[in-house]
């Protein structure tokens, strides 16, 4: 089955290098080819879950795990092309296959008529391959290879209009913070390399728990391994203090945030951290991320409450939920965490796609002030879009309730109580920003701009298609993968992927648990209900706290003042001023050509073109050169 894996890694690249190629030439055909791409990687992944669901009872032995070939061989360092398949890379493979053919679908009704149609396209094949990459490796170096590849591809998606500024300074700013995240990856990678001699997972993980390895730092080299590769996932997966880009990569097209900066690329920091769960249970920094993972949940959620542009609200849900996630990884639960993982993907990529179906309607407008009224003009979007706030929620029975449960009884569980109340309250605020937006853009008076509100419509059955088909697993996957508790068959899918941790996870919620979140769950919808269900939404109440919240604590004005301006300082009048202007240009540049001239003014006076001068010279060298010879040696 090696050729289907091959087929599956490959075909979103061909789809990159015919678009990229010839893209102006084969016009709209572009979206075809991309879909179609994706589309074979899709059934590839299926074709691959089949056989290996079927082949053993549990799933987590490697079907595939070897290298292709040898890329790099010098003395004590090998670098393969690896790739390693087993049921985590299978959910992924589904998740990111999966939603992102839906996305792909949904963009050829959102990139209508769009200049940059074929281009689009092809970043987002691009982006897909490099997922896959990630995903696929059998090594750190590989999943390097992808980490950057995804990272790249945000770059150019986030600033694809990059006629806007706003755009390409948000482009900049992801592509700048994910690098600081990426060196500490880089700095983990190589720490393990000293230890262990070898940069494959398998080897790694084996020495790792017999104690084979090189303590380069003593007792605390696996510590510092895993927390510099902790950085690079606080980086990609946009945690404290390095969430900053993500609410600003909204500027990109509204397809590409539900793809890459809500199901698939952000959840890289999470699943970085899950395959390499032997090192980090090992070195037990779990609790480093399970701390980072809940105080970054709850900042995004307190920081979503006061929000008004719509793709914000969910790219603070986003991060709020990351948190979640490492959370989960973080308490030792990472079957949990890839278990919300999954859900997050559709739900938020659903709701992302319904955002746009509303901006799609609204004349690309954001400002939720500025809509109300719209469940009776856009049925489809808001019946959708209803479907994943529900599901993200955590009411009872939906795909939120069971992944989101299962990650704060696990804190419970493992004693982590604090973070597990820190949760809750997160998990009550999650729900009241959500139902918050839904009352405050659906319900009420309509508050749209007269010209706009005589074009509202529905938006066009390739971009609604898709909502629906996210829709049902958005409500139902939860309980059909966390149905039977620790005896589920997702569990059972991934149980031995994961290293076991000291305590007992519990994947499904007891009642005392349910009976928590189903009340926080619904206090958060009823008190949005009671401030925003009206015909006009309530002013906020301006106070210090409001002021705070919707200034989101003045954190990228503290990094403006605190890190950007004294490095542009640095820059400008430092290394510009001084060595670039004084050092390079004046002394160097400018100092080469005045002792070039000055030795040219001076030979020039020895080329008169009088022939007798010429002779006198020779002679006098003569001289010179004889009586050297005959006196001084």
């Amino acid at each position: 089955m090696s050729s289907t894996i091959i087929l599956l890694l490959i075909s979103p690249l061909v789809g990159f290098l015919i678009n990229g190629v010839f893209g102006k030439l084969i016009g709209k055909a572009s979206s075809v080819i991309a879909c179609v791409a994706i589309l074979i990687s899709l059934v590839c992944s299926v074709l691959l879950f089949s056989e290996i669901s079927s082949s053993t009872a549990n799933g987590a032995i490697s079907y595939f795990d070897g290298s292709l070939y040898e890329w790099i061989s010098a003395g004590d360092l090998s670098v393969e092309i690896g790739i390693r398949v087993d049921s985590l890379t299978l959910v992924m493979l589904l998740v990111i296959t999966g939603v992102g053919f839906l996305i792909h679908v949904y963009s050829i009704g959102y990139m209508h008529g769009d200049p940059g149609y074929a281009r689009y396209f092809s970043y987002l094949n691009l982006f897909v391959f490099s997922m896959l990459i990630l995903v696929l490796a059998n090594n750190y170096v590989m999943m390097f290879i992808g980490w950057e590849g995804v990272g790249l591809c945000s770059y150019l998606l986030i600033g694809f209009w990059y006629e806007k500024k706003s755009a390409t300074d948000a482009g900049k700013k992801a592509f700048i913070v994910n690098r600081i995240g990426d060196f500490g990856f880089l700095l983990g990678m190589f720490t393990l390399f000293a230890a262990f001699g070898s940069f494959g997972f398998e080897k790694i993980f084996h020495d790792a728990e017999m104690g084979h390895y090189v303590k380069i730092f003593g007792e605390n080299t696996l510590k510092i391994a895993t927390l510099l590769l902790f950085v690079g996932a606080i980086g990609k997966s946009a945690q404290i203090p390095l969430y900053v880009w993500l609410p600003d990569a909204m500027e990109g097209p509204t397809p590409v945030s539900a793809l890459i900066h809500a199901a698939t690329m952000v959840t890289a920091g999470v699943y970085m951290i899950a395959r390499s769960s032997v090192l980090f249970t090992l070195a037990e920094t779990g609790v480093y991320v399970a701390w980072i993972g809940v105080l970054t949940a709850l900042l995004a959620a307190t920081m979503a409450i006061t929000a008004n542009d719509i793709k914000r609200v969910l790219a603070y849900s986003t991060v709020s939920q990351l948190g979640y996630m490492m959370v989960g990884v973080g308490v030792g639960a990472y079957v949990s965490g890839i278990f919300h993982l999954v859900t997050h993907a559709f739900f938020k990529g659903l709701m992302f796609l319904a955002a746009g179906s509303v901006m799609h309607a609204m004349s690309n407008e954001l400002d939720m002030r500025k809509m109300g009224g719209l469940k009776s003009k856009l049925p489809v979007t808001y019946w959708t879009f209803l479907a994943g706030a529900l599901a993200i929620a955590g009411v009872p029975g939906l795909s939120g309730f069971w992944s989101k449960d299962e990650i704060l009884h696990s804190a419970w569980d493992s004693g982590h109580h604090a973070v597990f109340f820190l949760g809750l309250v997160t998990a009550a605020l999650t729900a009241f920003y959500m139902f918050r937006l839904i009352f405050v853009t659906f319900h009420g008076q309509s508050r749209v701009d007269p010209h706009v509100e005589s074009h509202l419509h529905e938006s066009p059955p390739v971009m609604w298609v898709p909502l629906v088909a996210l829709a049902v697993p958005s409500l139902f996957i939860g309980l059909v993968l966390g149905w039977g508790g620790h005896d589920s068959a997702f569990h059972h899918f991934l149980g031995d992927v994961f290293y076991a941790t000291g305590h007992q996870e519990q994947p499904s919620s007891s009642l005392p648990f349910m009976l928590i979140s189903t009340i926080v769950a619904f206090f958060g919808i009823i008190s949005a209900y009671i401030l925003y269900s009206k015909d006009s939404p309530k002013d906020e109440p301006e106070n210090f706290t409001m002021e705070l919240l919707t200034n989101k604590y003045y954190i990228d004005e503290i990094y403006d003042a605190v890190v950007v301006k004294p490095i542009k300082g640095i820059s400008q009048y430092g290394l510009w001023r001084i060595v670039d202007v004084v050092i390079i240009d004046f002394l160097c540049v400018g100092g080469v050509s005045l002792l070039t001239r000055g030795i040219g003014g001076l030979l020039r006076y020895i080329q008169t073109g009088i022939v007798q001068s010429y002779i006198l010279s020779m002679v006098i060298g003569i001289v010179l050169f004889l009586g050297y010879y005959l006196f001084v040696r």
